[in-house]
């Protein structure tokens, strides 16, 4: 009988990763341009002004870019599937070559920083590709995101963020992807990805400090909201003046 087993596909080469990155070098002004436009409307935003504690943004560096196309191409091999990321659909399907991070101090300010940020994308036309999900480890804040009707997923690295990923409305489709986290979640956020991204880092003790500083990051978050939740009851017991 014929060996029924689904064959792999042909490796990535070389030539085509660096097809991939001369796809992105020609066109990074135009990334940059669909990053700048979203970033004017989300600064102008009165709303977000009185949520949002800061913004970081950035475009895809071309050593970082290089490490995930080789990731994705290797991924596609072992699981026998065509990598399907062509100088073409290059700009759309790598979804984070521009990215915002919208960074809040308490978790009940993400409900209004979400209807905000689907507003500025409905009345400017910008696609929304992907998300709003959560990417959550801790159970509490699952039941939270899925009572809003945030969708979550389970992120047994520890990785906590809301993430959307949105589309111009541009004759070259773009794609960027947008992460609202809170300061808290942020520290976590920075550590492990100094030490252990995008190469996993393999010391069994520094593995589990991060674990450690992930519930640590969690416990303060949950004291900021605590914090927060405080100030707002003693607002309503204030006599009118």
């Amino acid at each position: 009988m014929p060996d029924q087993r689904k064959k792999r596909p042909p490796r990535a080469s070389k030539a085509h990763i660096d097809k991939l990155l001369d796809a992105f070098a020609a066109n990074e002004h135009l990334v940059s341009g669909f990053l700048n436009a979203v970033l004017v409307h989300i600064n102008q935003s009165a709303e977000l002004k009185g949520l949002v504690h800061s913004i970081r943004h950035r475009v895809k560096d071309k050593e970082h870019l290089k490490e995930k196309l080789h990731r994705k191409a290797n991924e596609a091999w072992e699981n026998r599937e065509k990598f399907e990321i062509t100088p073409d659909n290059a700009l759309r399907k790598v979804t984070d070559l521009a990215g915002i991070r919208i960074l809040h101090l308490h978790t009940s300010q993400f409900e209004r920083i979400d209807k905000e940020l689907r507003k500025i994308f409905k009345e400017q036309k910008f696609r929304l590709v992907e998300g709003p999900f959560a990417r959550t480890w801790d159970d509490e804040y699952r039941e939270y995101f899925e009572s809003i009707g945030v969708k979550t997923q389970k992120s047994p690295t520890l990785y906590t963020s809301v993430h959307y990923v949105i589309a111009s409305g541009s004759q070259t489709t773009i794609t960027l992807e947008i992460q609202v986290r809170t300061l808290m979640e942020e520290v976590w956020g920075e550590v492990n990805h100094t030490v252990n991204y995008p190469h996993p880092i393999k010391d069994v003790a520094c593995k589990e400090q991060i674990r450690a500083l992930a519930r640590a990051t969690s416990s303060a978050t949950r004291l900021v909201d605590a914090i927060f939740a405080t100030v707002a009851e003693l607002e309503k017991r204030k006599p009118p003046e």
